[in-house]
């Protein structure tokens, strides 16, 4: 009976926690894994490659959120950001680019279609 108390508690207070984040944060900012009744479609940007957005798993970069690209020098970050900032402009929308190492040629923008 002990072991059952012990379970139910730590259940318990999982459903206050996730509780109070949705509350802080909204519906989706937290979900258990494997839970069907907690999905939430999130409508995406494509990143303009169809491999790369499957791998996602949501069709592109999720929108209304931050997304954070990195990697080393010269793996295409710049390019696969132009092209997500062009596909939203496309969209209708828009977007924001921060160039943090103030280096954007703003040529090679246009060019991809921003």
């Amino acid at each position: 009976m002990a072991v059952s108390t012990v379970q139910e508690d730590k259940k318990k207070a999982l459903g206050l926690a996730i509780a109070q984040i949705e509350k802080n944060h909204g519906k989706g900012a937290i979900m258990k894994m494997g839970s069907t009744d907690s999905r939430v479609r999130v409508d995406a940007i494509s990143t303009g490659a169809i491999n790369l957005d499957a791998a996602i798993g949501v069709g592109g970069i999720p929108r209304g959120r931050v997304t954070e690209i990195y990697g080393p020098e010269s793996s295409g970050k710049t390019t696969l950001c132009l092209h997500v900032v062009a596909n939203a402009q496309k969209a209708g929308g828009t977007a924001a680019y921060i160039d943090a190492e103030h280096a954007l040629d703003t040529d090679y923008a246009i060019k991809l279609g921003v």
